[in-house]
């Protein structure tokens, strides 16, 4: 079976973010770019798979970056991973989460697949929208959130969390299935493992590989922002000293008819 696993390289979560005024864009120079943490997942999920079935099943990590990110990938390959395909072009540049799915599908494609899997989302876009997105464009069946996978010959079986519990849902495939942070715990890379990685291959693709049809990039780009602001800061918490438990819930209820939430 061959396993793909879609990942993002992110600004690291713990550093000062800023938009750059005049392109509107993240600022990503000088700021540490790592693996995003909710691909760690997707790529544990895949890597338990492939070692369950013991069939020579192959797991490749599939990343649109550009060339600088190509020794940030190796931790997904020091995890595990049999190898890499990075999408990198200038042509890549400014495309919005359409444009990416779009470009990424095609990558996908190229590849060739049984099986995608993806995280939920990133942190730094957190929009949560790519993982159907890639599936509508694939045209495959889309196994969102899922906490437990199991592939039973050709049956993707996975248990999806709902806000009220699980659901339990079949599908054949090829087809895309999305982790959430419930499913497991992600390995840190051994030594071995580190080392390894190092002789594991990285293929580089281009957009001239793909054969788009559509325009990508800032071209092909289908949202566009207009204005940021920065949101007002927030106001300091009413405190409120009742005389009892009526006089306290009387307060209450007015704050609350006050914020016309009653």
């Amino acid at each position: 079976m061959k396993i793909l696993v879609t990942v993002k390289l992110v600004p690291d979560t713990n550093a000062d973010k800023r938009i750059d005024a005049s392109s509107k864009r993240l600022v990503r120079t000088g700021v540490e770019t790592v693996l995003n943490p909710f691909d760690e997942y997707a790529i544990e999920a895949a890597l338990q798979i492939r070692d369950a079935l013991a069939d020579g099943s192959t797991v490749t990590i599939v990343s649109m970056t550009p060339a600088s990110g190509k020794e940030i990938l190796r931790k997904a390959l020091a995890m595990g991973a049999d190898d890499a395909v990075m999408l990198s072009d200038a042509g890549l540049e400014g495309s919005d989460l359409w444009a990416t799915a779009y470009a990424v599908a095609h990558a996908i494609r190229t590849v060739g697949f049984d099986l995608v899997v993806t995280g939920t989302q990133s942190t730094d876009a957190i929009s949560g929208d790519l993982p159907g997105m890639l599936a509508e464009y694939l045209g495959v069946p889309a196994l969102t959130y899922a906490r437990e996978v199991h592939i039973d010959g050709t049956t993707l079986r996975v248990k999806r969390e709902t806000e009220t519990g699980y659901q339990t849902l079949r599908a054949q495939l090829p087809a895309l299935v999305s982790v959430t942070k419930s499913a497991n715990e992600p390995r840190y890379p051994s030594l071995k493992g580190i080392m390894g990685a190092k002789k594991k291959e990285i293929r580089t693709l281009s957009i001239a590989d793909l054969g788009l049809t559509k325009a990508v990039g800032g071209d092909g780009a289908r949202t566009e922002l207009l204005a940021l602001a920065t949101p007002p800061a927030r106001e300091r918490g009413r405190t409120v000293t009742a005389t009892d438990a009526a006089a306290g819930a009387a307060a209450i209820v007015e704050f609350l008819h006050e914020r016309k939430l009653l």
